[in-house]
């Protein structure tokens, strides 16, 4: 019986994080991964932990809001590891301010990443989905989506995500392709630090009290929203497309 090909996927801001939780569970599921973020040394920690265990995996360069540089980053892709059928859209940026401070950059820039950059790579990578007529993509929303003081880019970008995911598993579903997205809770990431250091908080103190809170009495780590990535970007996930399923240790309403 022959084995199917190689699968090769797309994590965006994948140096560090959840993307790089779900790059390295993508390599230990047999994917070859590029891992791309807008330094590609950033990458080379992930990228060689990869390796080192017998996987493949390749750094990539690129903002992914800029459409040159998201063509060239996935031809790149393309050429030296193979068509890409998984693409995980994890890039973002924070830029946290109430609405009377926040500044018409710090809304670009969020808008840029998240949900621009979703866009971009969603039209570069299905070119190669379609040809294969098989495709799995995920997108990173948050929790934030359904509103967060001091976050209304974040929370407009994630819930535009959320939309566009729909519509990907609309316009795709046709050609074997899956669209869904993760919104993750409090899950111990440097941008959950970043958001409680703008708060004034305590990095500690914080996670104790969201742990406590919690349901599961936990707060969450990349390697939980990792573990779900993994289920979506495989066989078995087939008839799962245009959810958003959320990963926050209990309910989320």
């Amino acid at each position: 019986m022959p084995q199917s090909p190689t699968r090769v996927a797309i994590v965006t801001g994948a140096a560090r994080g959840i993307g790089a939780a779900v790059a390295r569970r993508l390599s230990t599921d047999g994917m070859a991964v590029a891992v791309l973020d807008l330094r590609p040394s950033d990458c080379d920690a992930v990228v060689d932990g990869i390796t080192a265990q017998g996987g493949r995996a390749l750094a990539v360069q690129a903002d992914v809001s800029d459409p040159a540089q998201v063509r060239t980053a996935v031809a790149r892709v393309a050429c030296e590891l193979g068509p890409p059928t998984v693409l995980v859209n994890n890039a973002g940026v924070i830029r946290d301010n109430l609405l009377f401070k926040m500044t018409e950059e710090d809304w670009d820039t969020v808008q840029g990443v998240h949900l621009r950059g979703a866009f971009l790579m969603s039209r570069a990578v299905q070119a190669y989905m379609t040809e294969q007529r098989w495709g799995r993509v995920i997108n990173l929303s948050s929790v934030s989506a359904t509103g967060n003081r001091g976050q209304a880019n974040y929370a407009a970008a994630k819930a535009g995500l959320e939309g566009l995911t729909k519509t990907l598993a609309i316009e795709l579903g046709p050609f074997g392709i899956t669209a869904n997205a993760i919104g993750p809770g409090y899950v111990v990431t440097e941008m959950l630090a970043a958001t409680v250091a703008r708060m004034g908080g305590d990095f500690d103190t914080a996670l104790k009290q969201a742990a406590a809170e919690i349901p599961v009495r936990r707060v969450g780590q990349p390697e939980d929203i990792a573990h779900v990535a993994s289920f979506l970007a495989g066989e078995a996930a087939g008839y799962v497309s245009g959810q958003v399923i959320y990963v926050t240790g209990g309910p989320h309403g």
